[in-house]
């Protein structure tokens, strides 16, 4: 009786540790996916900017659809690389929350 007392409690306590180490790292990775963002806005919004001052410069409308269009590709490349680069942060946060219960269960399975 009291080893399995025992070993309900250091099962208690390795899921507590586990649980903390988890909450280190998602907290962690939320911080680099919000500074992550708030560069690419701050990014995004100087490039429209720059792109509005071009248009209201240009003296053809030729010159007004080249401007329009180059802005376009460039913003909608950056979207796609920001959206692939924030996906890839979340699947790697997503294992290194699960490895501290994968390591947990693993010791139980062995018992």
């Amino acid at each position: 009786m009291v080893k399995n007392f025992e070993d309900m409690q250091k099962l208690g306590k390795d899921n507590m540790d586990a649980m903390q180490t988890s909450l280190g790292v998602w907290s962690k990775g939320f911080q680099t996916i919000a500074v992550e963002m708030a560069d690419y806005n701050r990014k995004a919004f100087e490039d429209g900017t720059a792109a509005a001052e071009k248009l209201f410069g240009a003296k053809s409308i030729d010159k007004v659809v080249e401007v329009q269009s180059d802005y376009l590709k460039t913003a909608y490349e950056q979207f796609v690389a920001q959206a692939t680069k924030v996906g890839e942060l979340y699947a790697g946060m997503a294992q290194e929350i699960y490895k501290p219960f994968e390591n947990t269960m693993s010791k139980t399975a062995a018992k």
